[in-house]
């Protein structure tokens, strides 16, 4: 069966969707991956479909928005014929949402670095406790040398929260390569974000490995 990460938050703006592209993007080059999309916002939709017209091909990936009452069954579709299944939830705590987190192997949380997104991720952590599926932040959109990203940092910490390692920075590279259909490891494989893209990946691949 695949390993299945589910993008959960229940808060919108934290680059949920962006973070599941490009996680996506990158393992596609060795993998194979599917995507399933259950926002109502549909922004990975969009990418999917920008991807498939690209001139020059991507790498290939499986792609779903099968939402409802028959989300269980398309994860456990999904999840027979790939190796990793990345999921893109509502960025509310509805059914689908827990259903996704039940269905998951890790819940992967973006927080920015912001007191409202610490806040909106205790109550998707605690879902996925409830569910009893295990969880970690990762902190995304950070600016460059900023204090604020220390003290939500410290605040997590004394929070005891699951906090990952690696970090992604706000950086335009993500934004560009998403609007091409693209991850960043594929439109600039040496840039610094694509850098800490790859960390994330190793790290996340270690805890579900």
């Amino acid at each position: 069966m695949a390993i299945v990460i589910t993008v959960a938050q229940q808060k919108g703006g934290t680059g949920k969707t962006t973070l599941a592209a490009n996680l996506a993007a990158a393992l596609a080059k060795d993998r194979r991956v599917a995507l399933l999309d259950i926002d109502p916002q549909r922004s990975l939709t969009r990418w999917h479909e920008l991807r498939s017209a690209r001139p020059t091909p991507a790498a290939a990936l499986t792609f779903s928005d099968v939402a409802g009452w028959r989300l269980t069954a398309e994860l456990d579709r999904l999840g027979r014929s790939h190796d990793v299944v990345l999921v893109d939830s509502p960025p509310q705590v509805d059914t689908d949402a827990k259903l996704a987190i039940r269905g998951a192997t890790l819940v992967l949380v973006p927080v920015q670095p912001s007191a409202p997104d610490v806040w909106a991720a205790e109550g998707t952590l605690k879902l996925a406790r409830d569910e009893k599926r295990p969880a970690a932040i990762v902190l995304n959109r950070v600016p460059p040398a900023s204090r604020l990203r220390d003290t939500i940092a410290a605040d997590l910490a004394r929070r005891e929260l699951p906090v990952l390692a690696a970090g992604i920075g706000n950086r335009t590279g993500f934004a560009s390569a998403f609007a091409e259909g693209l991850g960043v490891s594929e439109a600039a494989p040496r840039s610094t974000a694509a850098a800490e893209l790859r960390a994330l990946l190793h790290e996340l691949l270690g805890m579900t490995s």
